[in-house]
């Protein structure tokens, strides 16, 4: 290595809700360890607060006419579209997956 390349820290990672198309954080601001079957630390997730999953039911009800009034070809677009965008980030998840011990 040398003189210019960065050194990056490792950073545990916090995951956030997925609440009406973004990302926010629990509301309470708490989070919880996942650990593997082994106990070894994976990563921190998101603690929801009652009012998180108020939001989420609410979020998921005011989706679900555009959702189901859409086409099934239109469904499995989106949907197919979706496994493409995780499939890109394959190699993120893969590496993720083995720095966490799980291989």
């Amino acid at each position: 290595m040398s003189k210019t390349d960065p050194v990056r820290l490792a950073v545990r990672k916090t995951y956030k809700l997925y609440i009406g198309g973004a990302f926010p954080r629990s509301e309470s601001g708490r989070s919880y360890p996942v650990t593997s079957s082994k106990g070894d630390f994976l990563a921190n997730a998101a603690k929801a607060s009652r009012k998180d999953a108020r939001d989420a039911v609410s979020a998921a009800r005011k989706a679900f006419p555009g959702w189901s009034g859409a086409t099934p070809y239109n469904r499995g677009q989106i949907l197919y579209r979706v496994a493409e965008m995780l499939e890109g980030r394959r190699a993120q998840f893969v590496a993720e997956v083995t720095a966490a011990g799980a291989g």
